[in-house]
């Protein structure tokens, strides 16, 4: 399993809105594409990621 980084309170917030919209589009039907929230998902974690690295870059 990758490393999963720590994230700010806001990405946990919108990653918790975006699977939240995930589920209600599985329950409305199964058939229904949600690969767009997932890619925003995966985008707010790349994005931590390299905050974290770039933080640890920074220190001594």
């Amino acid at each position: 399993m990758a490393h999963e980084p720590k994230l700010t309170t806001r990405e946990k917030a919108r990653v918790a809105l975006l699977t939240a919209r995930m589920v209600k589009r599985c329950v409305a039907s199964e058939d229904i594409d949600r690969s767009d929230l997932e890619r925003e998902v995966d985008a707010i974690l790349d994005r931590a990621r390299e905050r974290e690295e770039q933080a640890a870059q920074q220190r001594p």
